[in-house]
């Protein structure tokens, strides 16, 4: 990350700065590929997609949005990667159909395990579009934050619902750290890491972030202090876990 960026960071990476600096340090690693094929599944307008390309990756972007795809199309080309970026019109149900027969370095699923309808099917999914070896970065909504949310909101039933049901509120699954971690054994992968995602992010509003001069960095820093410690993880909005097949 530049000097520059790390001094005003923007919104999007307040929320996506730790699981960035994640996958961007095991991309990194001694051990990697250095030219990964790297799996996008819902990766929308290219968030991430995009700057892997800049590194010398190639990545298959499958999304059901025509929209957010031809929005990925631009951006990449405005990068000058749109070689290394495939847009393919599609979801996690037909993955294997849509990437081919070689096997992915990497898969990213960010954001989509709420919204399936069978969270173990789609991991065994997605372990079937992986190398032996190969890595998972999962992002999922946590179900511990989003109960103080809806109360801290006045949604008292909402809140107890959602207590005891994964699903309750209508807007998909939310997902404990614990819970997450045995789907993953069950679907054949090892976790390796869990972050705690969005802590305070959420919480803080925009305007003081706009207004005090380096907050929004200040607040990238508290993130990643704060993203590896177990204590932490229930408050966290979003739970970010790196596991290997």
């Amino acid at each position: 990350m530049s000097t520059s960026e790390s001094r005003s960071p923007g919104r999007e990476h307040l929320r996506t700065g730790v699981v960035w600096d994640a996958i961007e340090s095991r991309l990194a690693h001694p051990g990697a590929a250095q030219h990964a094929r790297i799996v996008d599944i819902g990766g929308g307008t290219g968030g991430f997609a995009v700057r892997l390309a800049e590194q010398g990756h190639t990545v298959t972007v499958v999304d059901p949005s025509p929209d957010a795809l031809a929005a990925l199309g631009r951006r990449a080309d405005e990068a000058g990667v749109a070689d290394s970026v495939t847009g393919v019109l599609g979801d996690i149900a037909d993955l294997e159909s849509h990437v081919g027969s070689e096997l992915a370095d990497v898969v990213l699923c960010h954001g989509v395990l709420e919204v399936v309808p069978d969270p173990a099917a789609a991991l065994r999914t997605l372990a079937g579009v992986l190398r032996p070896g190969g890595l998972l970065s999962l992002l999922v909504a946590q179900r511990h934050a989003a109960v103080v949310a809806r109360a801290m909101a006045g949604h008292f039933h909402q809140a107890r619902a959602l207590l005891d049901d994964p699903a309750a509120g209508g807007r998909g699954r939310r997902f404990t750290a614990d819970e997450l971690i045995a789907l993953l054994s069950g679907a054949g992968f090892t976790t390796e890491a869990v972050q705690a995602v969005r802590v305070f992010a959420d919480l803080v509003p925009g305007s003081l972030l706009d207004l005090e001069p380096g907050a929004a960095a200040a607040l990238v820093d508290l993130e990643r202090a704060v993203a590896g410690r177990p204590e932490y993880l229930p408050l966290a909005t979003q739970v970010h876990v790196l596991a290997t097949h």
